[in-house]
């Protein structure tokens, strides 16, 4: 089973709290209360975020958090990867020459292929279509399912 960590789902979840009112700056504890997660939790994602140039942080007393980009240019694939790291099936689909398998192994290259199309399906999901109820908009503004196919 594929599956992202739970403080990557976390992750998502907080960066659709902060941009339902991107406008404003919002204070950890804030955003804590309206994700519905642990504040310790929301500290230490929002400084994986923030490290990661997703979301703006300010100090002093009106400081707290925003998102650092429009909610429809931050993608799923920005989210994961800020908590996650690189997205990679396995250990050589990430970096070459880390299994000892790798000269003779007759499959690495559609890891590979898997890989970039898990990426690739993460990076076509805006933060924006992550907030929508099932369904996303085209340009035109109809409604379509969303679907995550692999090539």
């Amino acid at each position: 089973m594929l599956r992202v960590s739970k403080l990557t789902d976390y992750a998502t979840v907080l960066m659709a709290a902060l941009a339902d009112d991107p406008d404003t700056v919002a204070s950890a504890s804030e955003l804590a209360e309206r994700a519905g997660i642990e504040l310790p939790t929301v500290s230490k994602l929002l400084k994986q975020l923030a490290a990661a140039g997703l979301v703006e942080s300010r100090r002093g007393v009106n400081g707290g958090y925003r998102l650092a980009h429009a909610a429809d240019a931050i993608s799923v694939l920005d989210i994961v990867t800020a908590i996650e790291g690189p997205i990679g099936m396995t250990e050589c689909s990430l970096h070459e020459g880390s299994c000892d398998h790798e000269t003779h192994c007759l499959i690495q290259h559609n890891w590979r292929r898997i890989s970039s199309a898990i990426g690739d399906a993460l990076g076509g999901v805006t933060l924006t279509e992550l907030r929508a109820p099932a369904t996303a908009r085209t340009a035109r503004g109809k409604a379509v399912p969303i679907r995550v196919t692999m090539a």
